[in-house]
């Protein structure tokens, strides 16, 4: 009985020491919020039946909130862009001697000749830009810029 009657005393101690939580972010922080925690992209062409899935803690916040909006870079300038990024990225895939193979696990299947659609080029253009910028690599001529 004195035990429970101790336990009793604890658990109202700390309810009340327990302080309301405030709301510190807005609500458009907190769909970014929201995005840390999801850390897989998954964006499907279901016309052309592709799809690209994108494992990476950290990517999907990058993608809303640093990465330039949909309609900034057309198509063919992604397309050609990612053609140059994943031809980079299958070498250091084959070459795990050279190049850090826990960075480059798997090779990437972009061929050139398969119309991919926008959603699809634009995810694979936008992790390529944030690997580089995040993982200080350079797959290709090209400074990574957002």
């Amino acid at each position: 009985m004195k035990n429970a009657f101790y336990l009793l005393l604890i658990i109202c101690f700390a309810l009340a020491c327990k302080a309301p939580k405030a709301k510190t972010a807005p609500p458009a922080d907190e769909k970014l919020e929201a995005l840390k925690a999801n850390d897989t992209v998954v964006i499907a062409n279901d016309k052309l039946e592709y799809e690209i899935i994108i494992i990476e803690p950290g990517f999907n916040f990058w993608l809303a909130s640093r990465a330039r909006q949909r309609g900034y870079y057309s198509q063919f300038f992604m397309e050609s862009r990612n053609r140059i990024m994943v031809i980079e990225w299958n070498q250091r895939v084959l070459n795990p001697s050279q190049y850090n193979p826990s960075l480059y696990e798997m090779q990437i299947n972009y061929q050139q000749n398969i119309d991919y659609g926008y959603e699809v080029n634009y995810v694979l253009y936008n992790y390529f830009i944030y690997f580089q910028l995040t993982y200080n690599q350079r797959l290709g001529p090209f400074k990574p810029r957002i």
